[in-house]
């Protein structure tokens, strides 16, 4: 058992930090002593790890006790997503020192953004939160996803903005969410993701209309891809389509 200055020797979290930790629930201490100091024994350090983890991939501590209590939370499946989103990370990070030498040799004319687009990592991170409680559909993914080349990820990045080019275009002809081209044009986007993804259930599919209009990376994207507004267009006609 270590007392909570050896675990902060330890491990460099603050002896402030780990009170906190244990005032939220985060981290409970395994004992208390009569004089009221906390202990923590290897079970305790090894959560103390998950918890670094996460925060190392800026998680909100809302959302890892949230990850963390889930009935459905397994570490090494845990482990492996943190690994994943490491390495994406990693690889944004490389992106970055190559486009800073690259304005370091060419001046102000570098104009290549791509270094800073966080698309793929913020994505990987929203769907490892989101599926914890949804674990059949985070299992199909993860079994779909499971040896794709990043040149199929690719692919099927293009094809399914495609459906959000075609959306945009419905909306520039005069279509309402309602209207019978415009609730097709849904039904191939939930079996777009069904087929590609996970079984897209109409409760999943009204989950994820209202994430693309929630604003961020999703909705920039999508009325990239189709124009202004395209984002929520699609939310209402994906809640016509669930009624």
């Amino acid at each position: 058992m270590r007392t909570v200055k050896e675990v902060s020797n330890l491990t460099g979290i603050s002896v402030r930090t780990l009170h906190y930790y244990d005032q939220i629930g985060l981290l409970v201490p395994t004992a208390v002593t009569e004089s009221g100091y906390r202990l923590y024994d290897d079970n305790a350090l090894e959560k103390l790890q998950q918890i670094m983890l996460y925060r190392e991939l800026e998680f909100p501590l809302r959302d890892i006790k949230n990850i963390m209590e889930s009935t459905d939370f397994d570490r090494n499946r845990a482990l492996q997503q943190q690994i994943e989103m490491l390495t994406l990370k990693k690889e944004h990070l490389e992106n970055l020192i190559t486009f800073a030498r690259g304005i370091e040799l060419l001046g102000v004319n570098y104009m290549d953004f791509t270094a800073f687009d966080t698309k793929k990592l913020d994505e990987y991170a929203e769907e490892a939160k989101k599926n914890w409680g949804k674990t059949d559909a985070y299992r199909e993914y993860e079994e779909k996803m499971k040896g794709m080349s990043k040149a199929q990820e690719n692919k099927m990045g293009a094809e399914i903005m495609v459906l959000f080019v075609e959306f945009g275009e419905m909306i520039r002809s005069g279509c309402a969410p309602g209207d019978d081209k415009v609730q097709a044009q849904v039904k191939r986007l939930q079996d777009f993701i069904t087929e590609n993804f996970y079984t897209c259930t109409n409760q999943i599919l009204s989950g994820l209309g209202k994430m693309y209009a929630g604003g961020g990376e999703f909705t920039a994207n999508i009325d990239k891809a189709g124009g202004e507004g395209t984002a929520a267009f699609v939310n209402q006609a994906i809640e016509e389509y669930c009624k």
